[in-house]
């Protein structure tokens, strides 16, 4: 078996690993590539280690350490606790506000997993307190934070769009944000209305709602949600850091540690907790990963790689064909830490493979296909979603609920990038 192969095998290993094991699979990734790289390929440890992507590290960890401390100092919950204020006891207005929530939550930074860990816990509650199916809530707060999830300064955005960067596909961060979230929202509200959200608009719920907060309190919708000095702070330092992003260009990694820096300046984030509930499994996991696909790109496996995914599907099916493949594994896989850093660097040579096609249009369709899923009880989304069902919910029930939507999102990813994007054109 010659090199490219080799390597190939070594990255199939590794999603295997990631969907059938708890092992690391960044650290997997990085002790397989040194592995090949160093006693296959004949590289020096340094060749294999420069494939580490240090800019990307550097932008996740400032990204996420300064909503870290947003989430820390309680600026977010806040957030969350005067949204579900402002559906004023409209029962069929409260799962379309959470989507909402969640959307506009994952997008301004914190990713949708902890956009998802902040409001599926009060959505859940709320959800058992009002009459709104567990299934539906749960679908809605899992679409809206993914619908988010590729904000340019969300967690996932930022590995995307770096992955996007190194392929020939930089400038399209816009575009592959407003594409995603467009096709989630279409999805989430085709079930609403599918699974009997327009009934519940006319329901009213009088009295107040008490809800979880981040911590292991409880409280009533309004009782304790002023906004203090720490809170403002953080919000006008959030809202600087999109400013500058969007208008001025700047670099979002190093803004945020600024952003961070002044935070602890002024003592208003807990640095240390920030630190401690930063998501640096996931951070590694690209990381590592990153690592083998260089050495893929290498040794020709990437190649390889690419070559199998165009025998699959044609210039007009191809993106239906990626959306609906990226879609499979996610549901066992990490779609951001090992999934999409596998596909997306097929792109350009899928369209060559085929003889054109439009790029964007099937990165597009990776990043929706992997995360339509993402609301199956076998991913972090659901599971949040699942653990924070209110009392006497049917868990099991859902449980199965959960995992046929996610399977069924195979196809409807497929489908919906077929039609999103011009019937294949």
């Amino acid at each position: 078996m010659d090199l490219a192969a080799l390597s190939l095998v070594a990255l199939l290993v590794a999603i295997v690993m990631s969907c059938t094991s708890r092992l690391h699979v960044g650290f997997l990734a990085i002790a397989l590539a040194w592995l090949l790289g160093v006693y296959g390929a004949g590289m020096s440890a340094g060749q294999v280690m420069s494939g580490f992507p240090t800019s990307l590290f550097l932008t996740l960890t400032g990204v996420t350490l300064l909503f870290s401390q947003a989430q820390a100092n309680g600026t977010l919950d806040l957030v969350a606790h005067r949204a579900v204020g402002y559906c004023r006891g409209n029962v069929g207005v409260m799962p379309m506000m959470f989507f909402v929530l969640t959307f506009v939550l994952a997008s301004i930074g914190p990713g949708n997993i902890a956009s998802t860990a902040l409001v599926a816990p009060m959505a859940m509650a709320v959800a058992g307190q009002v009459g709104v199916p567990a299934f539906l809530m749960a679908i809605m707060v899992g679409n809206g934070a993914n619908a988010g999830s590729l904000s340019p300064i969300a967690p996932t955005g930022v590995i995307v769009n770096g992955i996007m960067a190194n392929v020939g596909l930089a400038g399209h961060e816009w575009s592959t944000y407003v594409n995603n979230a467009v096709a989630h929202a279409l999805v989430a509200f085709a079930a609403y209305l599918l699974f009997g959200g327009w009934r519940l608009l006319s329901r009213r719920h009088e009295g107040t709602l008490a809800v979880p907060t981040s911590g292991s309190s409880t409280e009533a919708i309004g009782v304790g949600s002023r906004f203090e000095r720490p809170h403002l702070i953080t919000l006008v330092v959030i809202a600087a850091l999109i400013v500058g992003v969007v208008f001025l260009d700047v670099n979002v990694g190093l803004a945020a540690f600024a952003g961070a820096v002044l935070l602890s300046l002024l003592r208003v984030g807990d640095e240390l907790e920030a630190v401690r509930i930063m998501p640096w499994r996931v951070i590694m996991m690209v990381c590592g990963v990153t690592v083998l696909i260089s050495l893929l790109e290498t040794t020709g496996g990437l190649d390889l790689f690419t070559r199998m995914l165009a025998s699959m599907s044609t210039k007009e099916t191809v993106t239906g064909v990626v959306a609906a493949s990226t879609g499979f594994i996610s549901i066992y896989s990490s779609t951001s830490g090992v999934v999409l850093p596998a596909m997306l660097p097929t792109v350009p040579g899928l369209v060559e493979q085929l003889g054109g096609g439009n790029a964007l249009a099937i990165a597009s369709s990776m990043n929706i296909g992997g995360h339509l899923v993402d609301v199956s009880p076998l991913s972090t989304l659901g599971a949040l979603c699942m653990a924070a069902a209110a009392p006497g919910v049917d868990t099991r029930d859902l449980f199965n609920k959960l995992m046929a939507w996610g399977l069924s999102m195979t196809v409807v990813g497929g489908i919906t990038c077929y039609l999103m994007f011009g019937l294949g054109r």
